[in-house]
């Protein structure tokens, strides 16, 4: 098991769910009983989804196909299906994903959003249901340079970051010396950073391990040192609250299932092709 395995695992497995909190309750006269919340989103037949689509492995909107991948996207199919419903995903952005949210664009958000206490005071969240971390992504031939956060700070350290995430924010809280660039198109900054474009991404340990998997020109040499310890968790509007007790019941079942360990599988430990292409 290489090291960026064992660190998802250990953030994965301190996650506590609470359990049978939003579960429907059964009778053999009636069948399932849900909230008024919940019944709504059954009685019109689909539950709206946003999402950035712009964060590999999460979400993603392949512009070949149209559609939305990633362990995320499942997981979004999956509560639809709980539900009985369809899914329809609205787009959203990071600079207006709270604001979208706030608006009610949509019934949730899924897209690798991370917990945090502004989030919380904001909106609501969903209990953590995968780990993450801050990290480093920089060219394969800078991974030995790059190895603590003092090295990224550098006034001659071009840092590219897109605009109105959490990325961005600890960049500019924690890089007083370096170069921050904002670029509009999330995806495309990890190309950029192999083609000298810019030095350093600061992004997500689990975006940063799938981009080094796909292109060798890449490296994430603290992947196994992260500068943040966090969750990621599913956002809803105020006043949710019946909603946010499914999803949370919903959450507990896909762990205890296997469902979770399984889209992880497939979404972001299959990605890491070797111990080398992400070791310093």
């Amino acid at each position: 098991m290489n090291k960026v395995i064992k660190l998802l695992t250990l953030f994965t497995s301190s996650v506590v769910l609470l359990t049978g909190c939003g579960a429907p309750e059964v009778s053999e006269s009636s069948g399932p009983s849900y909230s008024d919340q919940v019944q709504s989103i059954i009685d019109r037949g689909v539950l709206y989804v946003g999402t950035a689509g712009d964060y590999q492995p999460m979400s993603y909107l392949d512009p070949s196909t149209g559609e939305y991948v990633g362990f995320d996207v499942e997981l979004a199919y999956d509560l639809a299906d709980s539900l009985g419903v369809e899914v329809e995903f609205v787009p959203t952005s990071w600079p207006t994903l709270m604001d979208d949210t706030l608006a009610g664009a949509f019934d949730l958000a899924i897209c690798g959003i991370t917990i945090t206490d502004a989030r919380l005071e904001s909106a609501l969240m969903s209990d953590g249901y995968f780990g993450n971390g801050k990290t480093v992504l920089c060219r394969a031939e800078d991974a030995s340079v790059y190895t603590s956060l003092e090295a990224v700070d550098q006034p001659d350290v071009v840092v590219m970051e897109n605009p109105g995430g959490l990325n961005e924010r600890f960049a500019r809280e924690n890089l007083t010396n370096a170069q921050i660039v904002i670029h509009d198109v999330n995806q495309e900054i990890p190309g950029l950073i192999a083609s000298g474009e810019a030095d350093v991404m600061i992004t997500e340990i689990m975006e940063a391990g799938y981009y080094v998997s796909q292109d060798p020109r890449l490296a994430a040499p603290l992947i196994d040192e992260p500068f943040t310890h966090g969750q990621l968790g599913v956002l809803l509007p105020p006043g949710s609250e019946e909603l946010l007790d499914y999803v949370n019941s919903f959450q507990s079942e896909e762990r205890s299932s296997g469902r979770l360990d399984e889209l992880a599988d497939e979404y972001i430990y299959s990605v890491y092709s070797s111990e080398e292409q992400l070791a310093a």
